[in-house]
Formats: structure tokens, C-alpha cells, sequence
């Protein structure tokens, strides 16, 4: 029986797709663009969830993950505070070759430049609706802010589509939600006013009037008191716009919730920072007082129930199949950051870094060490993966996701590692460079060289001094830099050194001419 002309046609159509340059398997490029979330926790570490081995804590819709996707125990942020890696995130640069990238006060700059091909600018190119849900901290305008009108340049002219933040974090002043360039419920007749210089208006502070704190500041914090909390920074009005922070996870979970809802029926990214779990500590009542741990351990709870409730919309609205989801942490741990909460004291053998050394503001592995969840259920195969990775490294492997070019000076440290991401490679980055402030270390393989820096103490209750002298760690051996080999492998530390200087100096090491794609 001869074939029919239709079925030899069928055939020949068949042959010149599987032919075409741009034919690639569905495992490798999905027919569609993904949905992509990305929810970005706060100062949660490496153990600070029970999938990573936390101890004393229960994360079910976290672990539900790591389970049904790829769990990364190499992957970073680049740096070990949160602007700088928030930074890196956005624009695929070490936060650390643009100055004024250090924690910003709740009044900076914005520090992301305008109309550049950040992260989400190169989603919405390909076609996303972009949000930004939760926590930016990355700066506000390019002059004085006057809060009392729309404030711009911001997320929205970053990329974003729409957003509903808060300016910088928990405990800096102005204690509002800012829905694109506009104060949430700003009564005109209330104006705010912000400072970080001085006191503004009568409103009482933690340092003059300690006696109304329903939680006290153990270090810092005792400027205006807002919802029982004193705060970084000074600020007077804007009453109705103030949030009650036990009602914060609650209100951007809700947004988040709604964005997902608005936007099921085409390509959307989802930029979701949760406060949780940076301090203040000051959980819902529905999780106050429920976990083994203290009030930090209830903010965990509560980051958790948050992730929940975007998984479980991705779920009733049938989008996960067509829904890549990542979640992590901006940087490591911190227990007491400048509130006497009871978190030290309540810890009961909780590990917040597991076995790693150090924890937010360190150069040590806990530092920037932090949760890493890929999941993509289809494209994904559940496992785990050694692969070292970075946050950094988004914006080069989500453009290569979505068939995108990065411009020849976007992300220039930024990898394409998005076999790694999807499991189809167990190779991730080579070399890697972690922050911590002022000092930058290395990453080769399992190799960890930290350069001499004076010690400066800072932190030091968090494993964040500085080390006196120069230190090689080898991770394969000594995940907790325990023993300093720097005395027995000059050769080595030679060549480190020399290798950590080129790539601070050259500008980038994302090699040039190199597409993202």
C-alpha cells in the first residue's frame, strides 16, 4: 500500500521541523513559556528548615517541595546581607562592583539602574506580566523622597508590571506599603516625613520612651515607635498608612495570592518576598506561640503557611505543569539582630546554619550558603543536586529558559546554569565569589580561600569577624571551615589569591561575547 500524498506531506513537515536550527527537545524548551515564582525568604538558613535537617522545626509546604523538585545543598546568594544580594539578583552583578550597594536606610536611592535588562525587564521583553510582592530594599527615587506623592523611579521602572511593597525592611522606618509609586492609605491630610539624620516630629522613640515597647531592642532600634516597636530611623505621620506587622505575612501572601489569580490565563512572573523571617519578630496570633523554638520559630511557621498558600493557588487554578517555582533565602541567619525577643534563648538546640560556620553578615559558608528548591513538575526530576549555584545567576539562566539574549553588558556575572536548575546537569559555576561587606572570597570547587582582612568584630556573636589571616577551607572534608589549611597549601593559596584578585578587578567574569541564551 502506497503512502497517501497527505501522509507524505504530514512526513516532510515533520522532517523540516525536527531539522529547523531552532528545534530543540520539549525536555530542553517547553512548546510555551513557564509561569515563573521565585519566593525569596529572609534570613532563613541553611538549617533553619526541616528538609534541610533543621531540627525543632516543621516546615511542611517547604519540605513538600524540596520533595516534589530538586534540592540544591551548594547554592548561594552573593552576599551575606540583603541588599547587596537583592542587587545581584536584578541585575546579574556582584553587588560589590557598584558602590552604594551596602544595606540602604528606608529613605536611599534606588540603587537599580532605570530601563537597564534586569531580571524581570528581561521576562516582560519575552512577554511576562511582572510583580513584585513583599520586601524591595533596594531604594526609592533619584532625589529627596517627599512621600506624600507618587514615588518614582521604582520597581516599576526596573521591569515590574505592578507591585506592592514595603520600601526597606521590618524594622526601618516609614513603616508603610507602597502599591506601585503611591503610599497604601495615605491620608493627605497626615503627611509622613522620614529621617535617618535626626527626629522628626513628637512621635515617642524606644530610647526616650522604652516604657510603651511591647518588644524591647537589644542593639539599635530605638528610634520612632510604630505598633509597639521601635524602629531604625525616625518618622512622624501617615498614621492610616501604617502596617500592623502581625498582619504582614497575611497582607503580602494575599497579593501575592491575587496577582497569580489576576494572571492565570497567560506568561506571568512572580517576584515574591516574604518579610519573614527577618525581625521584628511579630508573628499572626494564628502562629504566635505554636512552634518549639520561640517567636522566631513562629515566623518560620508563618513563612511556611505563606508558601503553602502560593502553591496551594498554583494548584486549584491548574498551573503546575506550566509553573517553574524556586524558593531560597536572600542570605544566612541571624538570631539576635537588635531585638531581645527570646529567640537566643528559646533556640532549644536549633541549629539556624546546621553545620555550616558563621550566618548573616559572615564571610563563612553561612553566610550565603542558603536554601535552594527548584520544582517543575514534568520538567523537574525530584532529587538532590551538588551543583554549585548562585542567585546571581538567575537572570542569564531564565533568559536562556525563555529563548532571551542578554545584552553584551547585562549580567556580567551572571551563568547560564539552567541544566543545573533543572536537574539535566549535575555541573554547575566553577568558581564563585561570596560577600560579606567589604571582603569578597572565593569559591573553587570545593576549595573556600577567604583573604586576609583586619578583624573588625562586627557580628562577631554571628561568626561574621573577620578572620586575621588568610584562610583555605576544604569543604569536601570540612563543611563547618573548622580547620584553616592555608599553612599547608601555600601553593594553592597562591593561586587563589591571584585568581580572586583578576576576577574582582576584571569587572565581570561572565566572559564577553558570551550569550545568556
Amino acid at each position: 500500500m502506497k503512502p497517501t500524498v497527505s501522509f507524505r506531506l504530514a512526513l516532510l513537515g515533520l522532517a523540516l521541523i525536527l531539522l529547523a536550527p531552532g528545534f530543540v527537545r520539549a525536555a530542553e524548551a517547553p512548546a510555551h513559556h513557564p509561569n515563573i515564582v521565585f519566593i525569596l525568604s529572609d534570613d532563613v538558613g541553611y538549617g533553619d528548615v526541616s528538609c534541610y535537617g533543621g531540627t525543632h522545626v516543621k516546615t511542611p509546604n517547604i519540605d513538600k517541595l524540596a520533595a516534589s523538585g530538586l534540592r540544591f545543598t551548594d547554592a548561594h546568594s552573593s552576599a551575606s546581607t540583603c541588599t547587596p544580594s537583592r542587587y545581584s539578583i536584578m541585575t546579574g552583578q556582584y553587588a560589590f562592583r557598584k558602590r552604594g550597594t551596602g544595606v540602604l536606610p528606608g529613605d536611599a536611592n534606588l540603587i537599580v539602574p532605570p530601563g537597564s535588562q534586569t531580571l524581570p525587564a528581561m521576562l516582560q521583553k519575552a512577554g511576562y506580566t511582572t510583580a513584585a510582592v513583599g520586601k524591595w530594599h533596594l531604594g526609592l527615587g533619584d532625589k529627596t523622597i517627599d512621600w506624600n506623592k507618587p514615588v518614582a523611579p521604582g520597581p516599576n521602572e526596573t521591569g515590574f508590571t505592578w507591585s506592592f511593597i514595603m520600601p526597606a525592611t521590618g524594622d526601618r522606618v516609614p513603616c508603610v506599603f507602597m502599591e506601585n509609586h503611591d503610599v497604601v492609605r495615605l491620608d493627605p491630610s497626615d503627611p509622613i516625613e522620614v529621617s535617618y539624620e535626626h527626629k522628626v516630629g513628637n512621635e515617642p522613640t524606644g530610647k526616650e520612651n522604652p516604657e510603651l515597647l511591647k518588644m524591647k531592642f537589644s542593639h539599635g532600634h530605638d528610634g520612632t515607635i510604630v505598633n509597639g516597636i521601635s524602629r531604625i530611623g525616625w518618622m512622624a505621620g501617615g498614621h492610616a498608612a501604617r502596617w500592623v506587622d502581625e498582619q504582614m505575612a497575611q497582607t503580602f501572601t494575599g497579593k501575592a495570592v491575587e496577582f497569580i489569580e489576576k494572571n492565570k490565563d497567560r506568561p506571568f512572573f512572580l517576584y515574591f518576598a516574604p518579610h519573614d523571617i527577618h525581625v521584628p519578630h511579630a508573628p499572626n496570633a494564628e502562629f504566635a506561640g505554636k512552634s518549639e523554638t520561640g517567636i522566631r520559630g513562629d515566623t518560620i511557621d508563618q513563612l511556611d503557611w505563606s508558601v503553602g498558600q502560593v502553591m496551594q493557588t498554583i494548584d486549584r487554578l491548574h498551573l503546575a505543569d506550566d509553573t517553574l517555582v524556586i524558593f531560597s533565602s536572600d542570605n544566612g541567619p541571624v538570631v539576635d539582630d537588635g531585638y531581645a525577643d527570646g529567640s537566643v534563648e528559646h533556640l532549644d538546640g536549633h541549629k539556624p546554619a546546621g553545620a555550616l560556620r558563621g550566618g548573616k553578615y559572615s564571610i563563612y559558608e553561612g553566610g550565603t550558603r542558603v536554601p535552594f528548591i527548584t520544582v517543575w513538575p514534568g520538567h523537574i526530576k525530584p532529587g538532590t543536586s551538588e551543583a554549585l549555584v548562585c542567585q546571581v545567576d538567575l537572570l542569564a539562566s531564565l533568559a536562556s529558559l525563555t529563548g532571551q539574549e542578554l545584552e553584551p553588558e547585562a549580567g556580567p556575572d551572571s551563568f547560564n546554569v539552567l541544566p543545573a536548575l533543572v536537574g539535566e546537569s549535575a555541573k554547575g559555576r566553577a568558581t564563585l565569589l561570596e560577600q560579606s561587606g567589604g571582603q569578597v572570597a572565593l569559591r573553587e570547587g570545593h576549595w573556600k580561600f577567604v583573604p586576609f582582612a583586619r578583624p573588625n568584630g562586627f557580628r562577631a556573636a554571628n561568626g561574621a569577624a573577620n578572620p586575621p589571616r588568610p584562610e583555605l577551607y576544604n569543604l569536601a572534608d570540612d563543611i563547618s571551615e573548622s580547620q584553616n589549611v592555608a599553612p599547608e597549601q601555600t601553593d594553592r593559596v597562591k593561586q587563589m589569591r591571584a585568581e580572586l584578585q583578576h576576577e574582582r578587578q576584571a569587572g565581570r567574569t561572565r566572559p564577553e561575547g558570551q550569550k545568556g541564551s
